[in-house]
């Protein structure tokens, strides 16, 4: 049989879904919510198969790359000196980087619940370090194609506009779990407390916290 004292204490953890749906001041959304992190997974993934193609290419799996725009430049600058440069850099072609990086976006934006903003800082955190300087790298590169290369890559640029939308999508979902971080720390200055917060442990002190963020008043 189930003793009385486990029942309480899962009755504690358990959290209904409308909760977990709730609000996040300063927005008036829950940026932790399906309908935000669905549609940076589903762009992620068309990124990732982008950078595949680009990457076959490079591998020389493939005589070309695919432009209805520029025609074989695509094919001059995944050739150019800048990418043999990077190549010989990082020990991988920038694409099949690109890759791997738009993959993690994915598989970390399916990860968690809908208030992981608060129960998983952590993976929101990990979240925003793979996708905003992931969307910085993909600016760098298309000023490299404009002033040092001097030739367009029609796919580089559309997986570089993927990822300043996935930049923009992803940040309202950072921005609340530092905001919440933040009030752990600033409410009880406790390094052990903020490391359980990154974690998700569950207490009163960061259930309060956490409270404490939503009720604010959205601006």
């Amino acid at each position: 049989m189930v003793s009385k004292e486990w029942v309480e204490v899962m009755s504690k953890v358990t959290i209904p879904v409308d909760d977990l749906n709730r609000n996040v001041p300063p927005y008036k959304h829950n940026p932790s919510a399906w309908s935000q992190r669905i549609p940076i997974c589903l762009l992620a993934f068309v990124a990732a198969a982008i950078s595949a193609h680009l990457s076959l290419y490079q591998w020389g799996l493939i005589e070309s790359s695919y432009d209805p725009v520029f025609g074989n430049s695509s094919n001059d600058v995944l050739t150019s000196d800048t990418a043999k440069t990077m190549y010989g850099i990082l020990g991988i072609h920038d694409a099949s980087l690109g890759v791997l990086a738009y993959l993690g976006d994915a598989i970390l934006g399916f990860a968690g619940s809908t208030r992981r903003w608060q129960y998983r800082p952590w993976l929101v955190i990990l979240f925003g370090i793979d996708v905003i300087p992931l969307g910085i790298v993909s600016v760098i590169l298309v000023i490299c194609q404009a002033f040092i290369v001097g030739e367009w890559c029609f796919l580089c640029l559309v997986t570089a506009a993927i990822s300043l939308v996935l930049v923009y999508w992803a940040w309202d979902e950072v921005r609340v779990s530092l905001a919440y971080l933040r009030i752990v720390w600033a409410e009880h200055h406790d390094k052990r407390l903020l490391w359980d917060a990154v974690w998700g442990v569950r207490s009163e002190k960061l259930d309060a916290a956490g409270e404490q963020l939503l009720s604010r008043e959205v601006r």
